[in-house]
């Protein structure tokens, strides 16, 4: 850690030791500070990583600060100077920004992890497809460049909207932080780099297209689970049906809409691939159909397949016997 050695005067009799200040911890200082003059309430992150400090739920002593119950991290999330120079003069904590109470929604363009298919598409290239298939342009506001390489794309939320974190809602390699969660701000360092401004723009509002999609209800299942059975590839053939049903069927939020629908229902299928109770070319093949059925470009369903085939092959958990 780089440090500032400050000698004391000759005539300073406050103390008879330099004063060493960290600069890595002023640095953090600041950024929260300016996280705060913008009216963003912010919250100490563990140093060099994105959890928040503090206690978890299951250990709060019900005292102090918490003493009418536990309160979450947004909960302490706070814009006062005087409790942020008291909290970054101890620890060089990273700066975290309560999107929800600074009226702020963060869309969080995430690059593919490495055990994905190599030319799978990131966040920015899916955003972008959302983007022209709108007809807008790719918004104009204050970004972050992440140090994995994705991106933090932040806006201001509607009057009286209350928008919550959304996990893939918008399509691959795309969330969304709003109430109920946080995000890292610029200037925190993690062990894979710096979080640092990429557009230097005001804070654009929401567009209101993008707010439609993410307003959009979640609609409920439409084909119960399927019962335990002993014949894994009969199990696998029934799902496989169904879910090119479900994604035929899909109508409603245009292509987003039918396009997330073809994800999931893709995963949903995938896990009996891992499992070995099919083959990926006869799912790929049966759901590529389906997905093209609805007015999907051929290119569009392949990219999508292979995303949520990649995804739950690596990372499918052994099935139960039965």
């Amino acid at each position: 850690m780089t440090h500032l050695t400050v000698v004391p005067k000759a005539d300073d009799r406050s103390t008879d030791q330099p004063v060493t200040v960290a600069l890595e911890s002023l640095h953090l200082l600041a950024a929260a500070l300016l996280s705060a003059e913008r009216g963003w309430p912010v919250i100490p992150l563990h140093p060099g990583a994105k959890r928040p400090s503090g206690h978890p739920e299951r250990d709060c002593p019900r005292a102090g600060r918490c003493a009418g119950g536990h309160r979450t991290p947004e909960q302490r999330a706070t814009t006062d100077p005087d409790l942020i120079h008291t909290a970054w003069a101890s620890r060089p904590y990273n700066v975290g920004i309560a999107t929800g109470p600074a009226g702020l929604l963060v869309v969080d363009l995430d690059v593919p992890k490495t055990k994905e298919q190599e030319g799978a598409p990131d966040g920015a290239t899916t955003f972008n497809a959302l983007c022209e298939r709108a007809g807008q342009p790719f918004p104009l506001t204050y970004r972050v460049r992440t140090p994995s390489g994705g991106q933090h794309l932040y806006f201001t939320t509607p009057p009286g909207v209350r928008l919550k974190c959304t996990v893939k809602k918008l399509g691959p390699h795309i969330d969304t932080r709003a109430w109920g969660g946080y995000v890292v701000a610029a200037g925190s360092t993690t062990p894979q780099g710096t979080y640092d401004v990429a557009e230097a723009a005001v804070v654009a509002p929401l567009p209101g297209w993008l707010a439609a999609l993410l307003t959009e209800p979640v609609k409920p299942a439409q084909a119960p689970a399927l019962a335990p059975v002993r014949d894994g590839t009969k199990a696998a053939r029934t799902a496989l049906e169904r879910e090119c049903a479900v994604v035929a069927a899909a109508s409603e939020g245009g292509p987003v809409g039918r396009n997330n629908t073809l994800y999931r229902s893709a995963c949903k299928v995938a896990r009996f691939v891992a499992w070995g109770h099919i083959s990926r070319h006869t799912v790929e093949e049966a759901i590529q159909a389906a997905g093209e059925s609805t007015g999907l470009s051929a290119a569009e369903c392949r990219t999508t397949i292979r995303s949520a085939m990649e995804w739950i092959t690596a990372h499918a958990t052994p099935r139960e016997a039965v």
